[in-house]
């Protein structure tokens, strides 16, 4: 067998592969696994968006090859979704990019922009594709640290002046995936002027910006005035219109990089399927209240977890968007040794929080994605192993 190429010898694999298999070989045992570790919604894609795709299936000319950019009316459709919801202009046939995806588009900006040793910023805690895809690039991740105390935003003045010279892409994602942290119009100014000072591309991941709670509304890094000269933004139909399977998501922006990456993407895919294109822009323009209820039901599914944590000893807050709970592991434990002893003596799931770079090791993140019965369950079956639990 031949030997793989050198850079496969330094990717793990992906961490939710890894857990998958866990799963199954519990579940192969007998175990009734609760899961709350993918972050992979429950929920029925709505009506509406099925009957788009449904319709257009029938229409031969959604059976050839699509645009790798993707249809104009999906890019209209996220134009729109802009306008109505930032209040931000974005020129469809310049600005707007299909993907198959948010992840596609995530993992392949990096060999839009990446040479042998350049280095890209990466929160730390983050998704983890961010990294690997940097070294499959061939390039050089650097870290920032997201620490509780500084409301797991990044210190970009902390950065040293030799990292920047070498720095290409500043990755951001807000609301944040594992740690549920928001951020403000303040912090995204910031970013952008720090971005036109060092000469950065900003890609920022809003795949979560319409699962918020309690009235919070996320706002968009292109609100910024400028914005759009230095950042693109990472879309998702996965999360707020429970598509994940669909395999449908957008980046908008900065016209150079979009038209960049839908160059590249020209050369390695066929674009994504017309029909789930029309079902992610039905979502896109008529989705308020489906995202809504969604909305509502991971929050009570929030609270019952949140709550059941801090009977048990935990001190979390409610937190304002995703559908994640981060928390710290209890005294005596890692990340991963947690994670399994909850999934051998409890048959719990929680995704263990070194798994997003190693700022995460002492958390774990739990997804909110079963229902509010399960959810109560998996706390009686933790209080049962764990008892009251010190930090």
């Amino acid at each position: 067998m031949i030997t793989e190429a050198k850079r496969m010898q330094t990717i793990p694999p992906y961490l939710f592969a890894r857990i998958e298999q866990k799963v199954t070989a519990a579940r192969a045992k007998g175990v009734d696994v609760i899961s709350l570790g993918i972050g992979d919604p429950d929920l029925a894609t709505p009506g509406f968006v099925i009957e788009a795709a449904a319709k257009e299936l029938y229409n031969p000319a959604n059976h050839q090859y699509p645009s790798s950019q993707g249809m104009l009316s999906f890019r209209e459709a996220v134009a729109e979704f802009y306008e109505r919801r930032f209040s931000v202009a974005i020129d469809p046939k310049t600005e707007v990019c299909t993907l198959i995806g948010s992840k596609e588009g995530i993992a392949n900006i990096h060999y839009c922009y990446t040479n042998p040793g350049d280095i890209h910023l990466i929160p730390d805690p983050s998704y983890p594709v961010y990294a690997t895809a940097t070294m499959l690039a061939g390039g050089e991740p650097y870290y920032l640290p997201l620490t509780e105390e500084n409301n797991f935003l990044p210190d970009l003045e902390a950065i040293p002046q030799e990292v920047l010279a070498k720095a290409k892409i500043l990755w951001l994602n807000y609301p944040n995936n594992p740690t549920g942290a928001v951020a403000d119009f303040a912090f995204y100014e910031k970013a952008v002027a720090f971005a036109k000072k060092h000469n950065l591309l900003i890609c920022h991941d809003s795949a979560y910006s319409e699962i918020t709670y309690d009235g919070y509304q996320a706002p968009s890094i292109l609100e910024v005035p400028g914005a759009k000269d230095v950042a693109i933004e990472f879309g998702s139909c996965s999360k707020p219109f429970n598509m994940t399977g669909w395999r449908c998501g957008y980046v908008a922006g900065n016209a150079e990089a979009v038209g960049v990456l839908a160059r590249y993407k020209s050369n390695v895919d066929s674009g994504v399927f017309q029909a789930i294109q029309y079902a992610g822009a039905a979502g896109l323009r008529d989705s308020e209240e489906a995202v809504a209820q969604n909305c509502r039901v991971y929050a009570a599914r929030r609270n019952i977890l949140v709550e059941g944590l801090n009977n048990m000893g935990w001190q979390l807050e409610l937190p304002r968007a995703t559908f994640y709970v981060w928390a710290p592991v209890p005294k005596g434990y890692t990340s991963a040794g947690f994670a399994e002893f909850l999934l051998d003596e409890a048959g719990v799931v929680v995704t263990p929080g070194n798994g997003y770079g190693p700022q995460g090791e002492g958390y774990f993140r739990a997804a909110l994605t079963i229902d509010e019965k399960r959810m109560a369950e998996a706390i009686e079956r933790l209080e049962k192993v764990l008892g009251r639990v010190e930090f």
